[in-house]
């Protein structure tokens, strides 16, 4: 047992480092591309916001589909099937090829709406603006998806993690020369920034690419073929639920925020700096989480029920036992936390500084259950369970979660801490009852 345990480790650390540091890469082009922005003026900093926020939404729910391909591929790995797994691979290409047009689409069309909802006129128009230019890094995005999903089932991320750290270079000299009109460009402002991401996505897929043609010579992922309508069934199949599942936990934060914003502006800037720092810590559980899918899935696909057992619960201890060290920051030393984003000492901060202790002492719970619940999903997509791990979350994360949340925040007059205590709820429910469905389904394996 301690021998597996031994070998389990490094192999799962890996394949999750490189991950994590290419996410933390790819998160920090939106840290770039909002500071950037910020020197133009408030109005297109509330513009990128909107913008943003709803090509985010749109896209990563829109991709989820194809997150489908890495365990698909690693099963095939673990059989001992290279040309299956390529098929795999070649599949969820032709699947993002066939949705990137219906996004483009969506987000071209999604601009005007953003005004009949409700939002200021002015910033619906600059929330246009971008979303037009920022669309055409569809095509690119919606290819780097499978490619990178096929990389992550192979269990070689290195090279997602070198061409993340190009982009971001990238998209630093694409911003200046697009926005501020720098070397003879023209200076179209926040549109500027939205063709810059273009021009990055497009790149990353073109390097991913042209890596994967190098990688995979014997057995071709891009090559024309015939398309094979169970192939691409099986990933449309296995990839939905993950799709919904991802757009009921994308809902559940967002929700949370405009809750949030029915109760005070203050508490609102407070939840953003709370919410912003979890997120970023919870880069390491979710890239634990899709190492996990992978070492689970190529231990099943060599018909290893002990190593696939052992792969799930490693996962999972690494994420919860990670997430306890951020847990102690945040509970111990939230004013450190909160100085990256405010000045302590000014008395102009303070209600968004209560706030925001509130709240990051309260995450402090949240983060144990956000990783777990994170790399549970990651073990149960490495065994091709999502329908169920969908249906589970979508109880979790909304009658329970958002319900548990409005009762105490508004029913109970707890406030914004309410809200956070229903996070910790719903994702509470969520990792138990996921690690319970693991359980259950490896002690059925033979």
């Amino acid at each position: 047992m301690l021998v597996a345990l031994g070998r389990e480790v490094p192999a799962l650390l890996r394949i999750a480092l490189p991950l994590a540091l290419a996410q933390m890469a790819l998160n920090g082009m939106g840290l770039v591309d909002t500071l950037m922005v910020g020197r133009l003026g408030p109005a297109d900093l509330a513009g990128i916001a909107l913008g943003a926020m709803t090509f985010f939404f749109v896209t990563i729910v829109a991709s989820a589909t194809m997150f489908a391909v890495a365990p698909l591929v690693a099963q095939a790995i673990g059989a001992g099937r290279p040309a299956e797994a390529a098929e795999a691979g070649r599949h969820g290409v032709v699947l993002g090829v066939l949705l990137a047009p219906a996004v483009m689409l969506l987000l071209y069309f999604t601009g005007p709406l953003l005004g009949l909802l409700g939002q200021d006129p002015d910033t619906a128009a600059r929330a246009t603006g971008y979303l037009r230019a920022v669309l055409w890094s569809v095509p690119g995005f919606m290819l780097v998806v499978p490619l990178r999903a096929f990389l992550e089932g192979r269990g070689e991320t290195r090279p997602v993690m070198v061409i993340a750290f190009v982009a971001v270079g990238v998209n630093v000299l694409a911003n200046n020369a697009l926005m501020f009109g720098r070397w003879g460009f023209p200076a179209l402002g926040l549109v500027g920034t939205g063709y810059a991401t273009s021009i990055v996505y497009s790149l990353m897929a073109v390097l991913l690419a042209l890596y994967v043609v190098r990688r995979e010579a014997e057995h071709p992922v891009l090559r024309w073929a015939r398309v094979r309508r169970e192939r691409l069934g099986e990933v449309v199949r296995l990839g939905w639920p993950i799709a919904l599942t991802v757009a009921f936990e994308t809902g559940l934060f967002g929700m949370t925020a405009f809750l949030m914003g029915l109760l005070s502006q203050t508490e609102l800037a407070g939840h953003q700096i709370a919410i912003q720092s979890a997120s970023f810590t919870f880069m390491i559980p979710l890239s634990l989480g899709v190492a996990t899918s992978v070492r689970v899935g190529q231990a099943v696909g060599r018909g290893d029920p002990p190593g696939t057992r052992i792969a799930g619960w490693v996962g999972m201890g690494l994420a919860v036992g990670f997430m306890c060290l951020t847990a102690l920051l945040f509970w111990t030393a939230p004013r450190v936390v909160i100085g990256f984003y405010l000045d302590l000492d000014d008395p102009a901060n303070s209600g968004v500084i209560a706030h925001a202790s509130a709240f990051l002492r309260v995450a402090a719970m949240f983060q144990l259950v956000d990783g777990l619940q994170v790399s549970a999903i990651g073990a149960l997509r490495g065994l091709k369970d999502t329908r169920v791990p969908m249906l589970i979350t979508l109880i979790a994360y909304w009658p329970i979660g958002i319900g548990v949340g409005v009762y105490l925040a508004f029913g109970l007059d707890w406030q914004g801490v309410g809200l956070w205590y229903g996070l910790v709820a719903g994702l509470a429910v969520a990792a138990v009852w996921l690690v319970s469905r693991f359980a259950a389904l490896v002690r059925r394996l033979r």
